[in-house]
């Protein structure tokens, strides 16, 4: 793609709009209307808690069948977000950067006292603007910060899903492909499993919702971590049979650390004398966990967490390595 192409594509079409607000409409309907697990969040400072519908993995398995729907009759064609993956990403680029700026002034408008809607005004716009103003906003009855997170991981599975469509139907579908498809597809469906893992998390408890998470959900994870895809669809890698079994081998190691790790955290936050390995939880200062995965290292979750994102990497191979 030459420059005058490239700027051109970074011009967000009509049809690149249609898309993305269709998807965020979908997701705001199917997360009010689906059933999901109704899951308390942590308690806030001034003893509040929120309640979160983690219908995530039922919200994806039925758009996963409107989609098929849709490609099967006709009315959509199965490459259309990798057709369109420039204009989609300066079309989520240009609406992460409005939402935030109506976050930041409806934000300081604000004279709500709870621990969620209160502002938090430094006086600096850059920090408060990139930061946030407000825990926990939300629009027509929508958690917005819950909300992006889900937005962002299910476009990472169908940005996916778009490319390997493009590649098979050029008949590039090879190993590498197949196997960093399999390993994300597998990470994704397993984050909405697990969806209610996520209302303990940091970001979730703790960090307002300003540019830095929006733009880290809707455009980060999924035009960022789907690198690999793109790499893949213009790349001929094949992968040796010993290639692709290690490859198979940091991805189970990766996995088990980072979702033992993180489950750990999660359940000893609910349920602090719950047994960890069949043993009681061991603490330092009354609150800090050294039991499990945790007494073993302090963050084993990221070290999953890198495995697995090495072995998202790994199949692209390493003619690029210089």
């Amino acid at each position: 793609m030459d420059a005058t192409a490239l700027a051109a594509s970074l011009v967000p079409s009509w049809s690149a709009v249609v898309v993305l607000f269709s998807y965020l409409g979908y997701l705001a309907t199917a997360g009010a209307v689906l059933p999901g697990k109704l899951v308390p969040g942590a308690v806030l400072p001034d003893s509040s808690r929120l309640h979160y519908r983690c219908n995530g993995l039922v919200s994806l398995l039925l758009l996963l069948v409107l989609s098929a729907l849709g490609v099967y009759m006709g009315w959509m064609s199965p490459t259309v977000i990798a057709d369109r993956g420039i204009e989609l990403l300066s079309a989520t680029f240009i609406f992460s950067v409005i939402v935030t700026f109506l976050l930041y002034y409806s934000g300081l408008r604000s004279h709500h006292k709870s621990s969620s809607l209160k502002p938090h005004v430094s006086g600096n716009f850059i920090q408060d603007w990139w930061l946030g103003v407000q825990l926990n906003p939300h629009f027509m009855g929508v958690d917005l910060k819950f909300f992006f997170v889900r937005a962002g991981m299910m476009a990472w599975l169908f940005i996916n899903l778009s490319l390997f469509a493009k590649s098979y139907l050029a008949g590039s579908a090879n190993l590498s492909v197949i196997l960093y498809q399999f390993f994300c597809a597998w990470y994704i469906v397993d984050y909405f499993v697990h969806e209610e893992l996520m209302t303990s998390t940091w970001d979730i408890i703790a960090e307002r919702l300003g540019f830095m998470l929006v733009f880290g959900d809707l455009v980060f994870i999924p035009f960022t971590f789907t690198i690999q895809g793109w790499w893949l669809l213009r790349n001929n890698v094949e992968l040796s049979l010993l290639a692709a079994t290690v490859n198979c081998f940091i991805f189970v190691i990766g996995y088990l650390v980072f979702r033992g790790a993180n489950k750990q955290k999660h359940v000893f936050k609910k349920s602090p004398k719950a047994l960890i390995w069949g043993k009681t939880p061991k603490l330092v200062g009354g609150k800090l966990l050294v039991s499990g995965y945790w007494g073993i290292a302090r963050h084993c979750n990221y070290l999953g967490d890198i495995l697995l994102a090495l072995s998202f990497s790994l199949p692209c191979g390493t003619s690029a390595v210089r």
